[in-house]
């Protein structure tokens, strides 16, 4: 097994497979990635990438095959993925509140990272060095996203609904940066975005993986360099979309529930 590195998580998988009531999920899914890479996941809708994105992230249980991330072994080890791994721009398990501002969700993220992701030493600092804390996290995480709330229409104030696309995702991006995670998994990177809009997305990931944080982006179309992993099952019929498609949205419910207790 591999040790864990400080520059991000390593990703190895053979033969990955995840089975629930209603068939597989996906299958057959192999990965080799050294940490702090760009891993794209991509396969028609319906293929399993979300599922796949989950169980990378430890928030799926795989049914067979092996898996390795950051030294830790899936499915015996997920607890310990998920504290070292984050979500972005997942439905269901990421949704922002629209009425909220960018300022509202960025001190509430960083206060739950407080609670229950830092040590009891840090919560018994002074009050004054906990804010500066919080406040370097939180820079810190904006920067990394690319995300200037100086740029939008009422500053940091600036509610959720008023952003554009690529803003709600640099916003996501940012939130779970916050943790410092060694595994960023994305979900829908790439949709619905323009050329311009989606040259943006993958230079903020790419920036992203190149600072050491291993980047795994579920898209429509890989970026040039990126390491690249397909959920198309051999044989797929175009026709079998729409089933296929509620399929794994019905197995994705099944995993938003366990990631919400995780």
């Amino acid at each position: 097994m591999r040790e864990p590195d400080p520059r991000g998580a390593a990703v190895e998988a053979r033969d990955l497979g995840l089975k629930g009531p209603r068939g597989w999920a996906f299958r057959g899914i192999s990965v080799d990635a050294e940490p702090g890479s760009l891993i794209a996941v991509l396969g028609p809708s319906g293929s399993g990438r979300t599922c796949l994105l989950l169980a990378l992230t430890g928030r799926m249980r795989p049914t067979e095959g092996v898996a390795t991330v950051d030294g830790l072994a899936l499915p015996r080890q997920m607890s310990g993925l998920r504290r070292i791994s984050a979500l972005a721009h997942v439905a269901g398990v990421t949704d922002l509140d629209p009425a909220l501002t960018v300022e509202e969700h960025l001190r509430e993220r960083a206060l739950l990272q407080r609670r229950f992701g830092g040590s009891l030493r840090g919560l018994l600092r002074p009050r004054r060095e906990r804010a500066a804390q919080a406040r370097a996290r939180i820079d810190g995480a904006l920067a990394a996203a690319g995300l200037d709330p100086e740029t939008l229409p009422k500053g940091a104030r600036t509610a959720v609904r008023d952003l554009e696309r690529l803003q709600v995702l640099r916003l996501s991006v940012a939130l779970a940066l916050i943790g410092r995670p060694r595994l960023l998994g994305v979900d829908d990177a790439d949709l619905k975005l323009s050329a311009a809009e989606r040259e943006e997305l993958w230079a903020l990931l790419r920036s992203v993986a190149q600072d050491g944080t291993t980047v795994l982006a579920v898209c429509g179309e890989a970026p040039e360099g990126a390491v690249t992993v397909s959920t198309a099952a051999p044989g797929r019929q175009d026709g079998d979309a729409a089933d296929e498609e509620n399929d794994e949205v019905e197995e994705a419910a099944d995993a938003l529930a366990e990631t919400g207790r995780a």
